[in-house]
């Protein structure tokens, strides 16, 4: 599986064949490192309805058929707004063509009233990545190292999500052969600097710091 980042909470999970989006959050994102007209994707994952996540959905479903996977109430939002491939809640897992897709809890607003926000656990060419979303530290990520996890994606930028220290301790908890660091740098309040973040984490947690546009073979 090849990880590119692309800026801010927005990743490109490709397996040769499908292309996984995490929050598209691309026009407006002056660090972004592509555009939501080019992008290529296959299914959309959104943690919540917050416009730095939410994002280009709905453009880059609409130009590409991508089906979007969320939350019931974001679901529902969507098919009213024309899209009609929409699927997920949180719970179990879900069979998808590259693999499969679990909804995980996040510890943060949710952007749409009655919705939650979540992360995803998915796994893909036999690799399986978490991506947090937006959360706070909670006890339970602890749990997430029964996954066996490939590689954690984990905010950073502090102030509406983790910041390093908690940060830190989430990738300390999970134990991830790899975290990557991201929400971070995008505006003035979550300014951090990652290189930090690694120090915190390493050696016991090994640390992939990826500038937008770059690649991580997993």
């Amino acid at each position: 599986m090849r990880l590119t980042f692309l800026g801010h909470a927005c990743f490109d999970l490709c397996d040769g064949k499908y292309h996984v989006l995490t929050d598209p959050y691309l026009s407006g994102n002056d660090l972004a490192a592509a555009r939501a007209g080019e992008v290529p994707a296959d299914f959309i994952l959104v943690s919540h309805c917050h416009g730095d996540h939410l994002g280009d959905t709905l453009d880059i479903a609409r130009r590409t058929g991508a089906t979007v996977v969320g939350v019931a109430e974001l679901r529902g939002m969507l098919t009213e707004a024309g899209l009609k491939n929409c699927l997920g809640n949180i719970g179990g897992w879900g069979p998808m063509p590259f693999g499969r897709v679990k909804l995980l809890q996040a510890i943060h607003g949710s952007g749409l009233p009655g919705a939650l926000a979540c992360g995803f656990l998915i796994e893909m060419g036999g690799k399986k990545v978490y991506f947090a979303g937006d959360t706070a530290f909670y006890g339970d990520m602890a749990l997430l190292a029964e996954e066996k996890l490939d590689a954690a994606l984990l905010p950073i930028g502090d102030f509406y999500t983790m910041g390093p220290d908690d940060a830190a301790r989430a990738a300390r908890a999970i134990g991830a052969k790899i975290t990557v660091p991201m929400h971070y740098d995008t505006f003035p309040a979550i300014r951090q600097d990652p290189q930090a973040f690694k120090a915190l984490c390493e050696p016991a947690s090994r640390v992939a710091v990826l500038r937008p546009g770059e690649s991580l073979e997993l």
